[in-house]
């Protein structure tokens, strides 16, 4: 074999021992494979550190389903009404005549003693003949809603609760009946919410019952959902914070390999037995000198080659 290959041989060899990184830079992936194709062992880059453990998974987030999963005893809710919204009178325009105001008194006054006899259709229409009458007086809105409520038609005893309060905020009598309209329809949050501001303006037995028995499924509604929140701003701080960590970890490789990149651009200039270099014959440097590719396509240099990487 002819002894200036061998030379140039063992300098290369010992350039990549003094600096292993030259055998991952782009130009040397030849050589890299060949290295891995002749089942020789080539560890990864020095710049990358020990190699690191895969990393596990994380758990997949919760459902949106799963997090929806709350057991309430949803007895004595019923199906919402759809009927189209009742007659509510002329509030924005109407002037109220004292005539007017005392034909709706008697009207109400009618209502509230058919409605003791049971009779609820007579009674719902007696309260809207006094609404049309008088539309500006909240107490008959509650009035009806409280037909409504005992009707089981809880959207259009809302309606007429919302006109009460919207006329007197400080009326309990429309917080009472629209609680228990949203009572009837599962809306544990909202009835607490109304049956609690009517207890707060004028106590009421009924009222109070009622806030003791949705009280604690409001409650439960509302650690639930505050559970599931914390769960996910707890997600969204672990996601920032991995995406924080993978931003530093790309920054740390990217200035590692840049300083392998300069170290092994100050090597390349003097290995012995290398052209360009103090004794490299052929003045080019270590990648680019002439016959380099000849030199690894020579069997006894190959041959050589790995006798020396594995000893």
């Amino acid at each position: 074999m002819d002894s200036r290959k061998v030379t140039e041989l063992k300098a290369f060899v010992q350039m990549c021992k003094d600096n292993p990184s030259v055998l991952h830079l782009p130009e040397m992936g030849f050589f890299k494979s060949w290295l891995q194709g002749s089942v020789l062992v080539c560890g990864s880059c020095p710049c990358d550190g020990a190699p690191k453990a895969a990393a596990e998974p994380e758990p997949a987030p919760p459902s949106e389903s799963e997090e929806s999963e709350l057991e309430i005893d949803n007895e004595g809710v019923i199906e919402p009404d759809t009927d189209d919204p009742q007659e509510m009178g002329d509030y924005e325009s109407l002037e109220v005549t004292d005539e007017m105001m005392d034909q709706a008194n008697e009207k109400k006054m009618e209502a509230i003693g058919v409605l003791g006899d049971g009779d609820l259709q007579k009674a719902l229409d007696l309260f809207t003949e006094a609404i049309k009458l008088n539309p500006k007086l909240a107490i008959l809105y509650a009035k009806r809603a409280s037909v409504f409520v005992k009707m089981q038609k809880p959207n259009a005893a809302i309606r007429d609760c919302d006109r009460a309060i919207s006329i007197n905020p400080d009326s309990a009598q429309p917080y009472k009946w629209r609680g228990k309209a949203h009572r009837l329809l599962g809306h544990w949050e909202e009835s607490a919410r109304d049956l609690v501001m009517a207890c707060k303006l004028d106590y009421d037995d009924e009222a109070s019952a009622m806030l003791k028995e949705v009280q604690p499924k409001a409650n439960k509604i509302i650690e639930h959902r505050r559970k599931y929140e914390r769960k996910r701003e707890e997600r969204e701080i672990r996601a920032r914070q991995e995406r924080v960590k993978k931003v530093r970890e790309e920054h740390e490789r990217a200035q590692r390999e840049e300083e392998a990149r300069q170290q092994t651009g100050g090597a390349q200039g003097g290995f012995p037995g290398f052209p360009g270099g103090a004794g490299f014959p052929g003045g080019a440097p270590p990648f680019g000198m002439a016959g380099l590719n000849e030199l690894f396509n020579d069997p006894e240099v190959l041959m050589a080659m790995q006798v020396k990487l594995t000893t």
